[in-house]
């Protein structure tokens, strides 16, 4: 199951899950996701990872039927997992988010004050 849900499923939220019934499957609200590292979880079936999704939902205030605009590959589900994923683990994904902040940052300014090469011969 791709994250889509279909007329006939139900869901539950209960606590800590997010369980999808359908006629394929029932869905953990982990199941959701690709746990690669510790910093790089992936919404599955994607190659986006969680915080693309936050960013936009926390820093940039937007709602999952607009991040899912941003985002082709991720449904509404996903998104909406992705943002229950963070609320019921906020102290941790709040780091995983302030620590993907903090490296694009330092990784930004690095290529600010040493650019590549081929982008000083573009200038």
């Amino acid at each position: 199951m791709h994250g889509s849900i279909g007329l006939d499923a139900k869901v539950q939220y209960n606590e800590a899950s997010l369980t999808v019934y359908g006629k394929e499957a029932v869905m953990q609200l982990e199941d959701y996701f690709v746990f690669l590292a510790p910093d790089d979880i992936r919404i599955r079936g994607t190659r986006i990872g969680i915080e693309h999704v936050l960013y936009e939902y926390i820093h940039n205030a937007k709602s999952p039927e607009e991040i899912v605009q941003v985002f082709e590959t991720v449904t509404l589900v996903q998104v909406y997992a992705t943002i229950l994923y963070y609320l019921e683990n906020r102290q941790t994904v709040g780091q995983y988010i302030a620590d993907w902040l903090d490296y694009a940052l330092k990784a930004e300014a690095e290529h600010d004050q040493h650019p590549p090469a081929i982008a000083e011969r573009l200038r």
